[in-house]
């Protein structure tokens, strides 16, 4: 054997050797941390935030259009005139803002001078038919002459109907064409300038009345056989941190809201003294001693986004199989939160590990490790 040919036999020889010892490459496990599912338990009551909104709110719109002729003037603080803006109180019945009269009234007397025309005809039709209808009965003019009378009379009488519609509709017309407030209430928002072209419909102010206020939040469907119509409410704000007002529960939504999956409930609360304005956050308890049942809860931080269904969400529970751990993903129905836990009602089971620490890195089936 050659020198050449050895080489190659021993070259063969080293690959065959380190094929056979060569096994297969396996991913190292993820290192991740856990929690395990447990019960909320807590010590105080459960805490929501909720909206303070107006207990009525109007939007004030232009029924005709034309050209806005005047503002309601109010005095400022520095004691000139100036049209009325948000945050001013208007009382019911006042003249927010008027279009330009002058169109309206050229209209107004081009009606009126129809119907003097329309009284004028059927104030000389009317005796004409009169005197037709007793010549006919005393057969001293003919069925047609008799006929043309009352045709006369007839259309007369129905211009002058005619007339006196377009004269209503005039007036009509005219009183549409000044804004008036509904209500007592605040200003929230003043839409419309001085000239401005304003066409029927074209929302001009909203009015609020905040005598009273309602107080909306939204609770899980666990809780909603504690609340009921007509129950009494204290709520706080951080606004007025020493004051308490309390309400009513007077609604009740019913149906839960499509993406929170909460339902609403709101709370009248008389505001007399307007200290509670429409865009305050509110807060309210309700007692521990009304929850009915301990939800099952997880960290926030074990929450992902479920990879089978964008809409949903997911855990990932650390399953042993053998020797190994391995993470599992399983979709849950989440309810409310309690500081840094939030509730799963469906998914997981109390005692089981939910990965908190590395949830967003693994995957279904992949091999983990526990690390304190």
């Amino acid at each position: 054997m050659n020198r050449n040919h050895l080489t190659f036999a021993l070259c063969c020889a080293l690959v065959l050797s380190s094929g056979c010892s060569h096994e297969a490459y396996e991913k190292p496990p993820v290192p991740v941390g856990v929690a395990a599912v447990s019960s909320y338990v807590g010590d105080q009551g459960v805490r929501y935030s909720a909206n303070i909104e107006p207990y009525t709110t109007v939007v004030l719109a232009f029924k005709v259009g034309g050209y806005v002729g005047g503002i309601m003037q109010v005095r400022g603080a520095d004691g000139h005139m100036r049209d009325v803006q948000a945050g001013d109180i208007v009382a019911r019945g006042a003249i927010l803002a008027r279009l330009r009269q002058e169109d309206y009234q050229a209209k107004l007397a081009e009606a009126r001078s129809q119907k003097a025309e329309a009284d004028a005809l059927l104030e000389k039709a009317t005796p004409d038919f009169g005197r037709a209808n007793r010549l006919f009965a005393g057969q001293n003019i003919t069925r047609p002459e008799f006929e043309a009378a009352r045709a006369q009379y007839d259309a007369a009488q129905a211009k002058q109907q005619g007339a006196a519609a377009l004269v209503e509709e005039a007036q009509t017309a005219m009183h549409d064409s000044s804004l008036r407030a509904p209500i007592t209430g605040v200003l929230l928002k003043r839409l419309i300038e001085m000239g401005s072209l304003v066409g029927p419909g074209t929302p001009a102010f909203a009015i609020a009345d905040t005598r009273s206020v309602k107080v909306v939040y939204g609770i899980p469907d666990v809780l909603l056989g504690t609340q009921r119509l007509g129950s009494p409410m204290t709520i706080s704000t951080e606004a007025l941190p020493d004051r308490q007002f309390r309400g009513r529960i007077t609604a009740i939504a019913p149906n839960a809201d499509v993406k929170s999956r909460l339902f609403d409930v709101e709370i009248t609360v008389p505001n007399p003294q307007e200290l509670l304005k429409a865009g305050m956050i509110a807060s309210l308890e309700v007692p521990e001693a009304e929850i009915p049942a301990s939800p099952e809860v997880v960290p926030i931080s074990a929450i992902v986004r479920s990879r089978t269904d964008s809409a949903r969400y997911a855990v990932f529970v650390v399953e042993r199989q053998a020797d190994r751990e391995i993470a599992r993903a399983r979709n849950v129905e989440l309810g409310d939160t309690y500081g840094n836990l939030i509730a799963v009602s469906s998914g997981v089971h109390q005692g089981e590990q939910v990965i908190v620490t590395g949830a967003t890195i693994v995957t279904d089936g992949q091999r983990v490790r526990i690390i304190p």
